[in-house]
């Protein structure tokens, strides 16, 4: 009889452990290039890397990218579609998939890239009005009309791509007290104090700082103990480390390139992660290199490359790493294809599983509990 209860003490422990394992895979898409319903829901394991398509939006114009409430319940876009850009909110069932529209509002710039909410909040990233738009959060979860709109003025060097103002990302400060922005056509990335709880200033400008000037900062991500920030540029594909204090202060400490030695094609580096154990860096370049290289994260904030592989298909624009740390998946945006990649969380290689998700045009890509 001991036995017995061991053994179905084990099998539910195995079944508890494999439902942990299974969590959403959210996908934004460009809508007007090939045919796409906009948002994509999946169910995917970690443990073997399958998945398995819940749900979609309907109808819904170039939701690139998203984010996802801290409560699960409810899903923000941007949607680029030029001067007629808008922000939307989406009811989110997370069993099922479902999301159901709530509202949606001028973004009042153009090609919103980025975004993120909290409780109060939703903060998008207007790249071609080169401006920062916040939205507060009505009780059922949709979004007001904008309430603040902060414009970024000026231009870069590079002529074709610096013109004026391109504000690429907003993110968060660990701490919730600080909102910091890229601005690809000032090589500046931004610190905005947040204030949350103000009706027209949620972000006062703190201050910025200046990266290599043509390089183009696009997007960062922060070290897990919150002391460093990664910023890669799009650009020219330097990748810089900055460490970071609790003031808001950003201080330069080192730089590189994560083009390999003597490549001479185009560039275009895109998406910046890092592993949920905190211990490796991610970063993805398209155009010609189509690559994703790996760093190893030393104790001191400084980073050491461990490799740099294809990422099999062209425009690899964003990445996600399941919460487990077992697989990355990789999405491209002009082979139409999201590829499926197992991680060794000891060395932080890749190796492929030939898994594919094929759909139109993926761009962004969340993970979310079930």
């Amino acid at each position: 009889m001991k036995r017995l209860y061991m053994l179905l003490f084990a099998a539910v422990a195995f079944v508890n452990v494999q439902a942990q394992n299974k969590f959403n895979l959210l996908i934004g898409t460009y809508t007007n290039t090939c045919e796409s319903k906009g948002i994509y829901v999946y169910e995917f394991d970690a443990t073997t890397g399958d998945f398995k398509l819940k749900n979609t939006s309907e109808n819904v114009v170039s939701p690139s990218y998203l984010s996802v409430s801290a409560n699960n319940k409810f899903v923000y876009a941007v949607n680029e579609n030029g001067t007629q850009s808008t922000a939307s909110a989406f009811g989110y069932d997370s069993k099922s998939g479902k999301l159901t529209f709530l509202d949606k509002n001028d973004a009042l710039g153009a090609d919103p890239c980025h975004l993120i909410n909290d409780d109060k909040n939703v903060i998008i990233a207007n790249y071609s009005g080169g401006s920062i738009a916040v939205f507060k959060k009505k009780p059922d979860g949709g979004i007001t009309t904008v309430q603040q709109l902060v414009q970024h003025e000026g231009k870069g060097v590079n002529v074709a791509r610096q013109e004026k103002a391109h504000v690429h990302m907003v993110v968060f400060s660990p701490d919730n007290k600080f909102v910091l922005s890229n601005d690809l056509g000032l090589d500046k990335v931004f610190i905005y104090k947040y204030n949350p709880g103000s009706t027209n200033e949620i972000l006062t400008l703190k201050g910025s700082v200046d990266v290599k000037k043509g390089s183009g900062p696009r997007h960062l991500t922060f070290s897990k103990d919150g002391k460093f920030v990664y910023l890669i540029q799009e650009l020219d594909a330097t990748l810089t480390t900055f460490s970071y204090d609790k003031s808001g202060s950003l201080k330069l400490i080192a730089e590189t390139s994560i083009l390999p030695k003597g490549f001479t094609g185009g560039t275009g580096a895109a998406a910046i992660k890092i592993s949920p154990d905190g211990n490796f860096l991610y970063v993805t370049d398209r155009v010609d290199a189509n690559s994703i290289a790996v760093y190893k994260i030393l104790k001191d904030g400084k980073i050491e490359q461990v490799e740099q592989v294809s990422t099999l298909g062209k425009g690899p624009r964003d990445f996600a790493i399941d919460p487990t740390g077992n697989y990355l998946l990789v999405g491209h945006q002009y082979t139409n294809n999201i590829v499926v990649f197992k991680r060794d969380k000891s060395t932080g290689k890749l190796t492929d599983t030939g898994k594919r998700i094929d759909l139109c045009s993926p761009v962004g890509l969340v993970f979310t509990k079930i």
